[in-house]
C-alpha cells in the first residue's frame, strides 16, 4: 500500500505545548527536540473520513506513549489535534521467531502496519543513492591499476 501523501505545515506553537505538557517529555523548552517545518501524513492511502497523522515525540519505553498530531480539512479549515498514544503491539517475523519489526504507527491505528506502507518518495531516493554509490565504485574500480 502506498503511503498517504497529504502533509501540513505544522502548528510550531500548539506542537511546543503538547510536547511541554508531556509527563515524560522533554521537560524544559531547551530540551524539546527540533520540530520540521512540514510534515507527511505516517499512514498508507484511506478515505477522507479518517484524520491524517504524524508522530512528533517518541517516548521512552517505560514511558509507552507517543505524541501524534492529527489533522483535517474540512469546512475551508485544518484543524489540528494532538495526542499521546500506545504504540501499536503489532509486531511482523519474517525469518525468525525471536527478532521482528514493530509497527511504527499508534495503537489501533486504520488500515495497513508501517510495514506494509510503502513511501514512493523514499523509494527513489533510496534507489538513486544506490546508483550513486555503484557509479562510484566503478569509477574506484577503472583508476586503480
Amino acid at each position: 500500500m502506498l503511503q498517504c501523501t497529504a502533509f501540513t505545515e505544522l502548528p510550531e506553537m500548539g506542537a511546543r505545548v503538547a510536547l511541554m505538557g508531556l509527563a515524560d517529555g522533554p521537560g524544559q523548552a531547551s530540551e524539546a527536540p527540533d520540530l520540521d517545518d512540514f510534515l507527511l501524513c505516517e499512514l498508507g492511502e484511506h478515505d477522507e473520513a479518517v484524520e491524517h497523522a504524524a508522530q512528533l515525540w517518541s517516548a521512552s519505553a517505560p514511558a509507552g506513549r507517543d505524541l501524534w498530531m492529527f489533522w483535517a480539512d474540512g469546512g475551508g479549515r485544518r484543524t489540528f489535534r494532538f495526542t499521546e498514544l500506545l504504540p501499536c503491539p503489532a509486531v511482523i517475523h519474517r525469518l525468525s521467531v525471536k527478532e521482528g519489526d514493530a509497527c511504527l504507527l499508534y495503537d489501533r491505528h486504520p488500515a495497513a502496519h508501517s510495514w506494509d506502507v510503502r513511501d514512493p518518495l523514499a523509494d527513489l531516493m533510496a534507489e538513486r543513492i544506490r546508483e550513486d554509490v555503484r557509479r562510484d565504485r566503478d569509477r574506484a574500480d577503472e583508476e586503480e591499476p
